[in-house]
């Protein structure tokens, strides 16, 4: 499913009303109904309800959205902020109209001072101040009105989107001049923002309301960014064939684990096992030798010289794909191993979790990871490569800037894992669940990734289905133990299920 820009979302409702000979008014209206339905399934007509509009079309929709719940026999509070009188948009101004005509309702045009109304906690609030109609940040009134309705305990219901927050990029946005919604009910489509951990607090529950668009636009209007689902990983999944065999499902090099850390090298490669590679093949420390044997009795368990840690990283045999990192620990012998591997080994590789840390620790190596690579940092591990971030946006930017420059793909891990690719394109998780929010889960999804290369499906795309299969384990594991009860090690368990079930699904 594409992700659009505001302004790409604006073109295709344009097209949509150019093709369908339909009016901005009754896109509106239509905009409007959507809101109401969904307003009357949650409260009765006791509810008090208090309506802050906008001069746009973001006002526009409150206001028909009053009218409407007066008609059901609603009785809201309607505020209409006009500051310059007679600046009201078309559609803004007919709904006006409409809604005055209307007895038994409180209506208020403000053009001047304006004394809010109480407000508390068994009211709920209709923010429809400006929406996505927003180009600059809040100033003036409007920012004393956001922090009123804010600190008033009232539920908040935004229109479109929370009044202050950018559909994409806001960097630089005071956070006190942004409403809290408690409920976010967007029209047709997801917007960026809503994929920002940052940005949870002034979305509460998101709710896309379906406006019947006619998608002749969306093909002629461009994006990069793009959120993966079922029917993505069914168009894109190689088939397995009928007489293949081990050698036809690849094999994997997996260097991973150290004293106290073997755990993470039998968690990849369990995730590597489960997802269907054929030969998994684990460089480990001598002390892992035992432990990988008795745990995953499947992979080849090659010792590494050292009792404790991995001292070097030989390339013995012909490999689908190598990944290394999961447990490998950053003494000054494992980052020597690492920088000896990355200045001599030419071929595309999967980066995690130490071996990121290592190369962090030796920053001139950033540059000679070789073209085609895949590094799967969680949001410290990025920030130790590439510097201090404070958000989630400001991470993507910077992901998709040194995506570009050092040709690899980024999967910068999180409740909603983005994919960065070098042509600048990023996908955007949609499975998984805060119960993966646990050790190990990040080494299952290693196995996971490089699995599904080493069986020969495109590179790009192995990593994003990787990305997404590991979800829909994980809310596999979810269904069986709950969220708090998720183990990295039921993640991998549920991988079979997983694909089966993706496949499966119609």
């Amino acid at each position: 499913m594409k992700i659009f820009t505001t302004e790409g979302i604006r073109h295709i409702c344009h097209k949509a009303l150019e093709h369908d000979d339909l009016s901005a008014l009754e896109l509106m209206e239509r905009a409007a109904e959507s809101v109401t339905y969904e307003l009357m399934s949650r409260w009765r007509i006791s509810q008090r309800f208090v309506i802050f509009a906008g001069p746009g079309d973001n006002g526009g929709d409150a206001l028909a959205v009053a009218r409407l719940l007066r008609q059901q026999g609603y009785y809201p509070e309607v505020y209409l902020f006009n500051i310059k009188s007679s600046q009201l948009s078309p559609c803004c101004s007919t709904n006006r109209d409409r809604l005055a005509e209307l007895d038994g309702l409180v209506f208020q045009e403000v053009t001047n001072t304006f004394d809010p109304p109480e407000l508390g906690p068994g009211d709920v609030v209709i923010d429809g101040l400006f929406g996505s109609g927003l180009t600059t940040p809040l100033r003036g009134g409007y920012t004393s009105l956001v922090q009123y309705i804010n600190n008033s305990n009232a539920y908040v219901v935004a229109l479109d989107m929370p009044s202050g927050l950018f559909g994409e990029w806001n960097i630089g946005t005071d956070s006190r001049n942004i409403i809290r919604a408690d409920l976010t009910l967007t029209y047709q489509y997801h917007r960026l923002a809503f994929f920002f951990a940052e940005n949870e607090r002034y979305l509460g529950e998101v709710k896309v309301l379906d406006m019947e668009l006619n998608p002749v636009g969306e093909a002629g209007t461009p994006t990069d960014f793009y959120l993966f689902e079922d029917e993505d990983v069914r168009r894109v999944l190689k088939r397995r064939e009928k007489f293949c065999n081990k050698y036809d499902n690849g094999a994997i090099l997996l260097v991973a684990g150290s004293y106290g850390m073997m755990g993470a090298a039998v968690l990849a490669a369990r995730g590597a096992m489960r997802s269907g590679a054929g030969i998994v093949t684990v460089h480990t420390p001598l002390c892992g030798y035992d432990i990988l044997q008795t745990a995953v009795p499947e992979a080849i368990v090659e010792p590494d010289s050292d009792r404790l840690i991995t001292k070097a990283i030989p390339i013995n045999h012909k490999y689908s794909v190598v990944a290394l990192g999961p447990g490998m620990g950053t003494s000054q012998e494992t980052v020597n191993a690492i920088d000896t591997f990355i200045k001599t080994f030419r071929t595309p590789c999967l980066l995690d979790a130490d071996a990121l840390n290592c190369i962090a620790m030796r920053q001139q190596l950033i540059r000679l990871i070789p073209h085609g690579s895949v590094l799967t940092p969680h949001a410290n591990e990025f920030d130790r490569l590439f510097g201090h971030h404070q958000t989630d946006e400001e991470r993507l930017k910077k992901a998709i800037d040194v995506s570009k420059l050092y040709e690899i793909t980024i999967v910068l891990k999180g409740h909603y894992t983005m994919t960065v690719r070098p042509d600048g394109k990023v996908y955007i998780n949609s499975s998984g669940n805060s119960g993966m929010a646990t050790a190990g889960a990040g080494d299952v999804l290693t196995g996971v990734i490089a699995s599904l290369i080493a069986q020969g499906n495109a590179p790009d795309w192995s990593v994003v289905m990787g990305v997404y299969l590991h979800g829909v384990a994980g809310d596999l594991a979810a269904k069986e133990h709950g969220e708090w009860g998720v183990m990295a090690s039921d993640i991998a368990d549920n991988l079979g299920r997983a694909i089966k079930q993706v496949l499966a699904a119609r």
